[in-house]
């Protein structure tokens, strides 16, 4: 087993829950949303319509619309109906990791993928950025307490690929609501994946990297 295969599975270890029938009219509501145009502020249709509308029975179209107002994507006013509240941004990420990243191996993937993003960000960053912009980057390391993503949106800014940069935020959205406990990393350890990027070399800085996520060297 690689070690990143190692660490991704040490940090999923929830039970795996079967959610198919959410996911199916999540997924559809989100699909008739679109398709009808409805946006913030918008009246959805009735528990009965959206039965009829998704072939679905109306007490799991009921479950679906309780989650969904739990997470605050929807709102039910007293007498006048069912409103959208926002489908957008953060809200939208923990409604899907809600239903879908119950499964361990989307949770695994999800992990996986966020780290090898972030390995991929620092190779363009290593190749693309100038020796000032590093120097900068330890001097804010010096300065600040900082959270571990606000070190990597840095260093995917300084990757300046935008793709990878939204693909890495979305990722992050959703290993932020695995809520998984993970030890911090220290700023020395930050120091010296800085100091790898100055050196612009690649086998160093997958080192500096695995150490940062406690990731076994073997």
């Amino acid at each position: 087993m690689q070690p990143l295969e190692r660490v991704s599975e040490r940090l999923v270890s929830q039970p795996e829950k079967h959610t198919k029938v959410y996911v199916g009219i999540v997924r559809q509501l989100r699909e008739m949303i679109e398709k009808d145009g409805l946006k913030t502020g918008d009246k959805i249709p009735s528990e009965r319509e959206l039965s009829e509308r998704l072939n679905a029975g109306r007490s799991s179209v009921r479950e679906a619309l309780r989650a969904l107002e739990l997470l605050g994507l929807i709102e039910t006013r007293r007498g006048e109906g069912t409103f959208i509240r926002d489908f957008r941004g953060n809200q939208l990420v923990q409604l899907l990791s809600t239903f879908i990243l119950q499964d361990e191996k989307a949770k695994y993937d999800v992990v996986e993928t966020k780290f090898m993003i972030e390995i991929d960000c620092l190779y363009l960053a290593a190749g693309k950025c100038q020796k000032e912009k590093v120097e900068r980057l330890k001097v804010w390391i010096d300065e600040h307490n900082f959270e571990d993503e606000e070190f990597f949106k840095k260093v995917a800014d300084l990757a300046d690929n935008h793709l990878f940069y939204r693909i890495w935020n979305i990722l992050n959205d959703y290993y932020n609501s695995l809520q998984l406990k993970v030890s911090p990393a220290a700023k020395d350890d930050y120091h010296r994946l800085a100091d790898a990027l100055a050196s612009k070399q690649e086998e160093l800085i997958l080192e500096m990297y695995r150490k940062l996520r406690k990731m076994s060297m073997s």
